[in-house]
Parts: structure tokens; C-alpha cells; sequence
């Protein structure tokens, strides 16, 4: 994935975003129904410097994130690096995103975990990630997946299932289905891995997520922090300060979810 930002952050936030936002979260968040919210960031394992900036932005405003690490990536010498945000905080919720993060399609949409390998590489991936993330973190690991590029196949689910994980986290309207083999903690808001084409479109788009994802009571939003820049920051910045002004708004992560 390139690490290129996106066509919405390549020029300066267009005047009155921070309204808008405020707006479409206030005709959410009513007293007898709260606006549900997570954050994922992921591709976590290496700290540098648009990750710590990431992090102290959550430990600022004191707002949950949920983390998807990727095993493979993450050694004890990372591991000892992510001390420094202390990790047993409950702002943070440690989980699984993939095994290597490589792409197995020899054509077609990426993914790690499709039907086309088989159930053995599928299971020993899945658990072998799980048992290196759990060793590495202890009881801070908590099993939910998320999969590379947000896809996954039937036999992943399934298998999730039969290895005890809680949920699965991928887009909205991801196929296939998970109903009736284990929880999808949906994203429905996409900040960083835009495909717009056009500034003021891109904009329009994202507005239009914030949007339906309000009306529908429960908004996920995800992050890549390897695609941030200046504006990224500033906006997620007044995000979260506006999470943080307005009432009837439950900020959380997967484990209040389930």
C-alpha cells in the first residue's frame, strides 16, 4: 500500500468542516440513544514518528483505540518500544490484523486470508498469530481480527469461530456475511486509504460517511497513520475534540462492544 496521503489531505481542510462534523454528530447523540464510536488504527507494530504522534493525540483527548497488530511484525524489541504508551491502559485494545500483512492472490482485490488457500495455511496463520501476539502481550491481547485489506473468506470465518476469537472487524457491507458465525465490528468510516479522485468530491464523500454512519447509530472509524500528514492530524484532532464537547457520545473499543 502506498504510503501516499490521500487526495482530501493534500491541501488545507476546507472552512467549516469542524460545523459540519459537530452537526451531524449532534443529530446522532440523543439522550435516549447514544452515538456508539470506535477507532482502528491499523498496521501497528513499528513506533515512529507519525505513531507516536497518533498515540498522544488519543492520550490527550482520552479517547479509546483499538489497535490491530500485525504478529509477524511485532518482536520484543517493538514490543519494548510500545511501553512507552503504556499498553495496559484500558484507552487501549490490543488485536490481531493478519499474520504477515502479504498479499496470497496471484490476481484480483488483495488479501491474506481467502478461500483460495487452504484450511490448514488459513488455520496455522490464524493461530500462529494469535499464540505470538498472546505470548508477546499477554492478557493485554484481546481476539478480535482484523484482516489485511479488510477481506477474508468463508473458511476464516469459520475458523475464527472455532478458535474462540470474539469478532471479526472489516468494511461495512464486507462479503461474505458473518451473521450467524461470529460478530463483525464493522468500520464504516475510512480516514486515511481513500480512493477519491477529485478534493472537494473526496470531501463531499467522507461527509457523507460521517453521515450515514451517525444515522445508523454506531460509527467505526479507521486509521493508517503511515498516510498522515499535517492536515490528517489537524482534522482527526478536531474530531476528537469534538467527541470529547459533545454529549451522548460513547467513545469505546471493541471490548464495551461485545
Amino acid at each position: 500500500m502506498s504510503d501516499r496521503p490521500s487526495v482530501i489531505w493534500r491541501q488545507d481542510i476546507p472552512d467549516g468542516t469542524g460545523e459540519v462534523l459537530r452537526e451531524i454528530l449532534q443529530s446522532a447523540a440523543l439522550p435516549d440513544k447514544k452515538l456508539r464510536i470506535f477507532f482502528r488504527a491499523d498496521d501497528i507494530a513499528r513506533v515512529n514518528e507519525p505513531f507516536t504522534r497518533l498515540m498522544h493525540l488519543f492520550l490527550d483527548h482520552a479517547v479509546p483505540l483499538c489497535l490491530a497488530v500485525v504478529p509477524d511484525w511485532l518482536d520484543n524489541a517493538r514490543w519494548r518500544a510500545l511501553q512507552q504508551f503504556n499498553p495496559d491502559d484500558p484507552l487501549w485494545c490490543w488485536h490481531q490484523h493478519g499474520r504477515s500483512h502479504i498479499n496470497h492472490e496471484l490476481q484480483g482485490k488483495k488479501s491474506e486470508f481467502s478461500d483460495s488457500r487452504s484450511q490448514e495455511a488459513i488455520r496455522n496463520d490464524l493461530a500462529g498469530g494469535r499464540e505470538l501476539l498472546a505470548r508477546t502481550m499477554g492478557d493485554l491481547f484481546y481476539p478480535v481480527f482484523t484482516p489485511p485489506w479488510n477481506r477474508c473468506g468463508f473458511k476464516t470465518l469459520n475458523l475464527l469461530r472455532q478458535l474462540d476469537f470474539k469478532a471479526v472487524s472489516r468494511s461495512k457491507d464486507a462479503r461474505p456475511s458473518a451473521e450467524g458465525i461470529l460478530a463483525d465490528l464493522a468500520v464504516n468510516v475510512d480516514l486515511h486509504t481513500r480512493k477519491d479522485k477529485d478534493f472537494s468530491e473526496g470531501w463531499r464523500n467522507l461527509v457523507a460517511e460521517f453521515a450515514q454512519a451517525a444515522d445508523g447509530g454506531q460509527m467505526g472509524i479507521m486509521l493508517h497513520h503511515e498516510r498522515m500528514n499535517d492536515a490528517a492530524f489537524t482534522f482527526l484532532a478536531m474530531l476528537l475534540s469534538e467527541l470529547q464537547s459533545l454529549p451522548n457520545i460513547d467513545c469505546c473499543t471493541f471490548r464495551e462492544l461485545l
